[in-house]
């Protein structure tokens, strides 16, 4: 009898770059600032983001040069709650498809607010896959709390179990300890949390890593 297979994915920085978020929210906060002090919103934009790389609190200093009539919380506002622009790549559709149609179950842990991780899963159209998502926010505890994790051994019972996320300060150590075969997706350079590695216990680093997306089909088949 054929093994059951349930792949469990990151969300941020996993099935799409975090960065992607930002620069919508970005984008979206800048046409309702300029429509505020009469400065073009790609102005804006590109001053946003040079606060963001620069280490910057961007909000406090947007308001700052450019003296907008609106707070720091309402920014915020519109940076939780806008609709996103976002888009799996090739290479994740096809990864998603192929598990699909292999009759894998898969899964979706992720930490955050409940509207705005929400938001990015119907932006990403993730339901066509995805049978069983976990948000921190509604389920009450975030990773690396193993009930994160225990909740898709109880639904899916017996199964060989894959993991695979980014941020090897969270992701990997209850997976690991559960005896999941865990899998890091390298930063391709956009990633929000840093993957260095050098002060990082054993435990908490995943058993693969890999560069393209697709390399994952190898190791769960």
């Amino acid at each position: 009898m054929k093994t059951k297979k349930v792949v469990v994915f990151d969300l941020d920085d996993t099935l799409y770059n975090e960065i992607d978020y930002l620069k919508s929210a970005y984008n979206e906060i800048s046409l309702i600032i300029s429509k505020a002090i009469s400065v073009l919103p790609n102005t804006i934009y590109n001053q946003m983001l040079t606060y963001f790389y620069n280490n910057d609190n961007v909000f406090e200093s947007v308001i700052k040069k450019y003296n907008v009539p609106l707070s720091v919380s309402e920014l915020l506002d519109v940076y939780r709650n806008h609709k996103p622009k976002l888009k799996l790549t090739k290479d994740k559709v096809e990864v998603l498809n192929e598990l699909k149609k292999r009759g894998v179950n898969i899964g979706l842990i992720t930490d955050g607010r409940s509207v705005q991780q929400r938001s990015k899963i119907e932006a990403l159209k993730l339901d066509t896959w995805i049978s069983e998502m976990l948000i921190s926010e509604e389920f009450g505890s975030e990773k690396p709390n193993i009930n994160n994790y225990k909740h898709f051994e109880k639904l899916f019972g017996n199964a060989k179990y894959y993991y695979i996320g980014d941020n090897i300060k969270k992701d990997f150590i209850t997976p690991n300890k559960l005896g999941w075969t865990t899998i890091c997706l390298k930063d391709n350079g956009q990633n929000i949390h840093t993957q260095n590695t050098s002060n990082i216990n054993k435990q908490f680093l995943a058993h693969h890593n890999i560069s393209k997306f697709s390399e994952l089909i190898e190791i769960v088949f």
